[in-house]
């Protein structure tokens, strides 16, 4: 009883911390690279060595802190944010919250999954740390196409990017963010939530 105490204890402190980690990096520049479109957003991280750390609920928890945080840049401090919540408040909402919960839970059931498998097991942190940005990306324009691509902003972008097709204007749009997050989370989200894990099997801490 001691032990599941003592581990539900360790896991609302590790949830506290990485949900810090998020809102400070939410709101400093280390959280999101700005560029001409889209933000390119490191946050992702965090979010990924949580879900493999602490398993898919922590994740899906931590892709909401996400998400609020990402909602937030809407109210003036994301030029694309604040266009899209002057279109439509519901969809803007939408848009930048679910996909990041989705995010976050889906990673965890990945490494689970990975983790379990001998044969899989010594790729399981660099494939969950990856799978984190290209989720998100994945869930994030899906969710932006289906609010708003028909909205007049949005056209012109497409329009400013010399394309009316869809797919081409997601790669277009977003093809060079999801090199970096990707190549981020792929270096500090495998060392940081492998350090992590050893550490615990080292303390002899069930998770």
């Amino acid at each position: 009883m001691k032990t599941i105490t003592n581990n539900r204890t360790l896991k609302m402190v590790q949830l506290g911390l990485f949900t810090s980690i998020i809102v400070l990096m939410a709101f400093t520049p280390i959280g999101y690279i700005k560029t001409l479109g889209l933000e390119i957003a490191l946050i992702a991280v965090p979010v990924a060595v949580g879900a493999i750390v602490m398993g898919p609920v922590s994740g899906a928890i931590l892709g909401g802190v996400f998400g609020i945080t990402s909602f937030i840049q809407c109210f003036g401090l994301s030029p694309f944010g604040v266009a899209l919540l002057a279109i439509n408040p519901v969809g803007t909402f939408i848009v930048t919250i679910i996909p990041r919960i989705l995010m976050g839970w889906i990673t965890g059931l990945i490494f689970v999954a990975l983790r379990k498998n001998e044969k899989t097991k010594s790729i399981s942190y660099a494939v969950a740390s990856i799978a984190s940005p290209l989720l998100n990306t994945i869930f994030f324009m899906g969710a932006l196409v289906l609010f708003f691509y028909n909205t007049e902003y949005i056209q012109g972008i497409a329009e400013g990017l010399g394309t009316n097709n869809v797919f081409a204007f997601i790669i277009a749009l977003v093809g060079g963010n999801i090199l970096v997050e990707a190549v981020a989370c792929l270096i500090l989200g495998t060392a940081t939530s492998k350090a992590i894990d050893i550490f615990y099997r080292k303390s002899r801490i069930d998770r």
